[in-house]
């Protein structure tokens, strides 16, 4: 790629191939440079440092999470879009959860606007402002930590995989049954792979219907889906369920 033609957006999407191909660790202003036919020099232009690299890198990966926002959609359903479009980023790029605390708030575009999009979601919910903050911090960090938490590992292969249940079917095997009958009964359950797509929409929706169960607004929101619902009955079409 010639000097003249390098962007800061081809900058960031260069460093997520090589993230994704090599892992973070390879992403560095050297090798970067390289694979771009440029000297450092040149990266200079468009991020001052590898921290403002990876800022960049978090904050581009963020842009997906309000791609398909349908503002007519109810708050508690363009929530669930956010979350699994948050682990879905997360899933495909599981060093994401690492870039995370790397942002820089105040130049990140995309990081602002998914927040600012979370915490007007939550506040049409029915929370206050600090307890949206609250609300939108502790769905981030359950979302990528049910990315880390994967059944099988993240990033391992089916025969890695395999491997890691067994050894932790075994595990659960040697413990007295008489004193554990639940785990006894869990390790035979490890056999087979999980589910991961049952696996992920069930934690998205474990997740929301904690804040839906605690949104101050949760009653109106529930005759408002009973009446989209019995209305869409009335006229033959399915509505949505918030």
């Amino acid at each position: 790629m010639a000097p003249e033609k390098l962007t800061r957006q081809a900058v960031i999407e260069q460093a997520l191939k090589l993230a994704d191909t090599d892992g973070l660790q390879a992403v560095t202003i050297r090798r970067l440079a390289a694979e771009l036919g440029v000297t450092p020099t040149a990266l200079y232009w468009h991020v001052k440092n590898k921290d403002e690299l990876l800022s960049a890198l978090a904050d581009h990966l963020l842009a997906a999470l309000v791609a398909d926002m349908d503002p007519n959609r109810p708050w508690s359903r363009r929530l669930h879009t956010m979350i699994t479009a948050l682990v879905e980023q997360t899933r495909a790029h599981p060093y994401l959860s690492t870039l995370l605390p790397m942002i820089d708030r105040g130049a990140a575009e995309e990081y602002r606007r998914a927040t600012d999009t979370a915490i007007g979601l939550l506040t049409e919910a029915g929370f206050t402002l600090q307890e949206a903050d609250q609300v939108a911090t502790y769905l981030l960090l359950g979302a990528t930590a049910m990315v880390s938490c994967q059944p099988g590992g993240v990033g391992n292969d089916e025969e890695e995989a395999a491997e890691l249940r067994r050894q932790h079917r075994l595990d659960l095997e040697r413990l007295p049954p008489g004193r554990y009958p639940h785990l006894a009964a869990f390790a035979a359950t490890l056999s087979t792979p999980a589910d991961l797509d049952a696996y992920y929409s069930f934690g998205i929706d474990l997740l929301l219907s904690a804040v839906k169960a605690t949104a101050p607004n949760r009653c109106h929101s529930s005759q408002a889906a009973q009446a989209r619902s019995e209305s869409a009955g009335a006229t033959g079409n399915s509505g949505v369920i918030s």
